[in-house]
């Protein structure tokens, strides 16, 4: 049977933290919590719980979870954010992987639960992601803030039945704050890696990014809230772009080059 270390990244998750731990107490050898000193009780409730806490201050959510998961005791890691918990389904799944593990990674189908229901269309399910693997064959990647874990090449990934359980927002103002905040970041790694908001993304990637969740993707049987929360997805990639060519028109650099010409 494998050692299987349970790798938890927090920030303020007082709300949420001891739901994700109670969830995993069952498999894990080891619960290793990172937290980017939460000004809540957040780290009261983990050192009640027995886990292993440490702090670090936030360095991107590649970086940070890279970091967490180098920190872990094993080399089979189970990641998960603080607002995230085990379905028991999952949880007899993870199970039966520890004592017959078989491949590189394992990947798990996310449910988010906002403002108190179960959002099961759209793009928000079954929004697949690795979450258990073998450190030494997969490591954090992508772009903040939507890092992801990437197998190596030449390594196997599987999917496990159950649902990763996310309480992802209770309350539309949260989200909208959320939005602005992720728009930002997204905004300005973009701006870094030299990308520009055309007027082309600006009109046409926020209505194309609702019709294919809201439609294409079914977000419509969701209700209310999933209308929400399509809306809200592609007002994500609005601000994304017009705070992308705001950024581009401060550029000094640009300045200068269009002064130039």
């Amino acid at each position: 049977m494998i050692r299987l270390s349970v790798v938890i990244p927090t920030l303020n998750e007082a709300a949420n933290i001891a739901r994700c731990i109670r969830s995993v107490a069952g498999l894990a050898n080891e619960i290793l919590v990172v937290d980017s000193f939460s000004s809540d009780n957040t780290a009261e409730i983990c050192r009640q719980l027995g886990v292993r806490f440490v702090q670090r201050p936030f360095a991107g959510y590649v970086e940070q979870k890279n970091w967490a998961a180098g920190q872990a005791a094993h080399d089979y890691v189970l990641a998960l954010d603080g607002d995230e918990a085990l379905s028991a389904e999952l949880q007899r799944a993870i199970a039966q992987v520890k004592h017959d593990w078989r491949h590189d990674a394992y990947a798990v189908n996310r449910r988010s639960n906002y403002c108190g229901k179960w959002i099961r269309h759209g793009a928000w399910y079954p929004d697949r992601k690795v979450r258990l693997f073998d450190r030494r064959k997969a490591r954090y990647g992508g772009i903040n803030p939507h890092e992801q874990i990437i197998v190596d090449s030449g390594a196997s990934c599987a999917n496990l039945n159950g649902d990763l359980l996310h309480f992802a927002f209770d309350t539309i103002s949260e989200h909208v704050n959320t939005v602005n905040r992720y728009s930002d970041i997204k905004a300005a790694e973009a701006h870094r890696r030299g990308q520009r908001g055309g007027w082309s993304h600006i009109l046409l990637r926020p209505p194309a990014k609702f019709l294919r969740d809201y439609l294409l993707k079914l977000g419509f049987l969701d209700g209310f809230y999933g209308l929400v929360v399509c809306t809200m997805g592609a007002m994500t990639n609005f601000l994304k772009y017009v705070k992308l060519r705001q950024l581009a028109e401060q550029d000094p650099h640009r300045q200068r080059e269009s002064r130039s010409r």
